[in-house]
C-alpha cells in the first residue's frame, strides 16, 4: 500500500448545494406499485398493504413512499448477526424502548445476496422463490417485512422487478411456492431499518440524553440501498439540496451532529461482494485509501457512519491493514441505528457492542463523557456470571437506560 495522491474537494463542498425539483411526472422509471395492483386484480399475486401508522416520505424523483412505524417482521441480516451483532440488538433496542411492536421471526432464510453478487452460481426462480417464501412468511403473521441488510433491501428491490415483468418466472414461483403450502406475496413497498430511523429521527432527539453536539460524522451511503432501484432511496431538498440520499445524515443532523460532505462519497466501500472474496487485498486497500483516508484528510471525522452490513464491516475492519502500512487513520465506524440507541442511552456493550468493532472506539466515547471503562466492567461482570451459569442475557436486562443519567 502506498501513499496516495488526494482528489481535490470539488467547489460544491464549500458552496450551499442548489436544492434539486423533482417532479413524479417526470421521473425516468416507471412506479411498479401500479404494475404490482393490476397484477393482484388479475390474480397473479398478493400485494401486502403497508400498515398504519406509516410515514409518508419522497423518493429520488418526488414519489411517495409510506414507511410504517410498526407492526413489521424483520428480516435480519446474516452479515449483522454474525459480524456485528449490536447492529441488530441496537434495531430492536430501538422498537422496545418506544414500545413498538415488531416480531422478531425465527423461520426467516437469508436473502440469496451472497449467491447472487458474489457467486453467480444460482438462477432467477431460486432467487425470486428464497424472496417469495421470506415474504409469505411475513404476510402470513400479518405483520410487514422491514429489511435490516442493504444488501437484502437492493436485491429484493430487482427481484421484485422481475416478479412483475416475467410471467414466466411468477409461474414458476408459484409452482415453488405451492409445494410449501404459501401464497405469491409482494409487499407494498420494500423498507429498509434505516428509513424506519429516518422516520422516527424526531422521537429518537425527543429522546436523546447523550449530546452529540460536538461530533463530526461522515456518512457513507450503501450502494444497495441507492443505487439499485435508485427511485425507492428517500431524498430530501434539506439534505446536501436534495443530492444526496437523507436516510442516515438527516438522522444525524436530528442528533445535533455535524455531517461535512467529503469528495468521495459516491464510491463505494470497497466491499464489491465478489471481490471481497477473491481479492480482498483491493478491498482493504479501497477501503483505507479511497474512503477512510480522504475522510481523515479533508474533514477529520469523529465517526463514520453507514446503514448497510458490508460497509460497515468493511470500513470498520479493514483499518488494520493500514496500521501494517504505517498509515494511520484509526476512525470508529458505527451504523445509524448503534449511533440512535447510544443517544438514547442504551449500554454500548449490552447493546451496542463495542467490542466486535476493530477500529478504536474509544477516543469517541471519552469525547462525549461517556465512562466506557465504568460499562465495560459492568459487561465483564455479566459475562462471568454467564460462564458460571448464574444468568442468561436477557432483553430486560439489556432494556434499560444507562448513559446520561
Amino acid at each position: 500500500m502506498s501513499a496516495m495522491s488526494f482528489i481535490p474537494v470539488d467547489n460544491i463542498l464549500q458552496k450551499k448545494m442548489q436544492p434539486v425539483r423533482r417532479d413524479p411526472a417526470n421521473a425516468p422509471t416507471h412506479d411498479i406499485r401500479e404494475e404490482l395492483f393490476e397484477l393482484e386484480a388479475k390474480g397473479e399475486l398478493i400485494v401486502q398493504r403497508v400498515p398504519e401508522p406509516y410515514v409518508e416520505v419522497q423518493t429520488k424523483f418526488g414519489r411517495t413512499k409510506k414507511i410504517p412505524i410498526g407492526h413489521t417482521w424483520h428480516h435480519k441480516s446474516c452479515g449483522q448477526c454474525g459480524h456485528i451483532p449490536g447492529y441488530t440488538a441496537s434495531i430492536f433496542w430501538l422498537h422496545r424502548q418506544f414500545e413498538i411492536d415488531h416480531i422478531d421471526p425465527t423461520d426467516q432464510t437469508s436473502c440469496t445476496g451472497w449467491n447472487y453478487y458474489a457467486s453467480g452460481t444460482s438462477n432467477p426462480v431460486a432467487q425470486l422463490a428464497v424472496m417469495s417464501r421470506n415474504f409469505a412468511a411475513a404476510y402470513e403473521t400479518g405483520y410487514y417485512p422491514l429489511i435490516h441488510c442493504g444488501t437484502s433491501f437492493g436485491h429484493y428491490k430487482e427481484c421484485r422487478e422481475e416478479i412483475v415483468h416475467h410471467p414466466e418466472y411468477r409461474a414458476e414461483v408459484r409452482r415453488v411456492l405451492e409445494k410449501l403450502g404459501k401464497p405469491l406475496v409482494v409487499p407494498e413497498e420494500i423498507v429498509h431499518y434505516s428509513e424506519w430511523v429516518h422516520a422516527m429521527r424526531h422521537h429518537i432527539a425527543e429522546s436523546q440524553v447523550v449530546d452529540f453536539s460536538g461530533i463530526k460524522a461522515t456518512v457513507h451511503t450503501a450502494c444497495h440501498y441507492h443505487k439499485i432501484v435508485v427511485e425507492d432511496a428517500i431524498y430530501d431538498p434539506e439534505i446536501y439540496g436534495g443530492q444526496r440520499t437523507a436516510t442516515v445524515t438527516a438522522t444525524l443532523q436530528a442528533l445535533g451532529i455535524e455531517t461535512p460532505d467529503y469528495s468521495t462519497w459516491f464510491d463505494c466501500c470497497g466491499f464489491g461482494f465478489r471481490h471481497v472474496l477473491v481479492q480482498r487485498d483491493f478491498t482493504r486497500s479501497f477501503a483505507v485509501q479511497r474512503k477512510i483516508q480522504v475522510m481523515k484528510k479533508e474533514v477529520d471525522p469523529d465517526l463514520v457512519v453507514t446503514h448497510d452490513t458490508g460497509c460497515v464491516t468493511t470500513l470498520d475492519k479493514s483499518q488494520f491493514s493500514a496500521k501494517a502500512h504505517n498509515f494511520t487513520v484509526g476512525v470508529p465506524v458505527l451504523s445509524d441505528a448503534q449511533v440512535a440507541a447510544l443517544a438514547m442511552g442504551a449500554h454500548p456493550f449490552r447493546v451496542v457492542q463495542l467490542h466486535w468493532h476493530t477500529s478504536d472506539w474509544r477516543p469517541l466515547m471519552e469525547k462525549l463523557g461517556i465512562d466506557w471503562e465504568k460499562y465495560w466492567d459492568e459487561f465483564q461482570e455479566d459475562l462471568e456470571a454467564i460462564r458460571a451459569g448464574e444468568m442468561v442475557m436477557t432483553w430486560e436486562q439489556a432494556d434499560p437506560v444507562v448513559l446520561g443519567v
